[in-house]
């Protein structure tokens, strides 16, 4: 089972510190034994022997601080023993099994009456953004994620979300995927084509998966992918003509995006004719042929 990403890095937390103080307890019970004149304890075994031992209130009882401070610092070791091992129960024993009764089933299925909506197979950034422009439009989308933190955070924001994975028969049909207007795969390029090759089976939606690995694409459109999208191929594209082309050099932005169809950001000047009107106005569409999808 793999643990959640806070609850590993705070059993790497607790091994640091705990690490941290048997060596600083191993070196102070040196500096005793050899202050209470028992140097035949005064080696590193017997050191954490002792710390190990007294530290988890074993206590065997054969080898024993005499001296006042030493019986102070035997005591320091077995509370701060105690507080380790509660800590540790607490962290990964107790508060997980609180965590499970308390919060409520994660969502496995898409509401019934979803249609028209889109797919996203896997959680990131990119999607992120994707997600933010879907909002904007009121179009209906389910998040198939399978990591179960991701999942609580994306609910955490009203998200439309379900727990599972994508690559499995059962969760697209939870996605309601007969339904969909189209899939998007967007996780590992291994896992992309068995998504694919499972949606493609289930039912006839339209699939677009992005690749990681731009020499992966035809596999992904062998697979059944309608379109495939290469986020550094895009990205690499949009340099590269940014750098050689004096007219694109001057834009704001411009790349090829999905085909034949090209996005292009133009700056607006102070003394532009286009300042001061609305779009119907300008009548761009009219005059140029290109539709104007966001301003900034």
């Amino acid at each position: 089972m793999k643990l959640p990403a806070m609850w590993r890095r705070s059993l790497y937390h607790y091994m640091g510190i705990s690490l941290g103080v048997v060596i600083i307890d191993t070196i102070v019970f040196l500096l005793l034994v050899n202050y209470e004149g028992q140097t035949q304890y005064y080696n590193p075994v017997d050191a954490i022997y002792w710390v190990i031992s007294t530290a988890t209130t074993v206590g065997y009882g054969d080898i024993v601080l005499t001296s006042p401070i030493g019986k102070i610092f035997a005591i320091f070791v077995q509370l701060s023993g105690v507080i380790m091992v509660f800590g540790i129960l607490i962290t990964f024993v107790i508060t997980p099994w609180f965590e499970r009764s308390l919060n409520m089933p994660l969502p496995a299925k898409a509401p019934e009456s979803i249609t028209s909506h889109i797919i996203i197979c896997g959680y990131n950034k990119l999607m992120q953004t994707l997600i933010e422009e879907l909002q904007e439009q009121n179009v209906s989308f389910v998040i198939i994620e399978e990591d179960e933190e991701v999942v609580r955070r994306l609910l955490d924001q009203n998200l439309s979300c379900i727990y599972g994975r994508a690559t499995e028969d059962k969760t697209l049909e939870n996605a309601r995927i007969k339904n969909a207007r189209f899939l998007i795969a967007n996780r590992s390029d291994e896992e992309n084509a068995s998504i694919v090759l499972t949606a493609s089976n289930l039912a006839d939606t339209y699939i677009i998966s992005v690749a990681e690995d731009s020499a992966n694409i035809k596999y992904l459109k062998y697979a059944g992918a309608k379109r495939v999208v290469s986020p550094k191929l895009v990205l690499g594209r949009f340099l590269g003509k940014k750098g050689l082309d004096p007219y694109v050099r001057g834009l704001g932005g411009a790349t090829a995006f999905l085909g034949d169809n090209n996005i292009v950001e133009l700056p607006v000047y102070p003394a532009s004719s286009l300042i001061g009107k609305s779009l119907k106005e300008n009548d761009i569409h009219t005059k140029t042929g290109a539709n104007i999808i966001g301003l900034r």
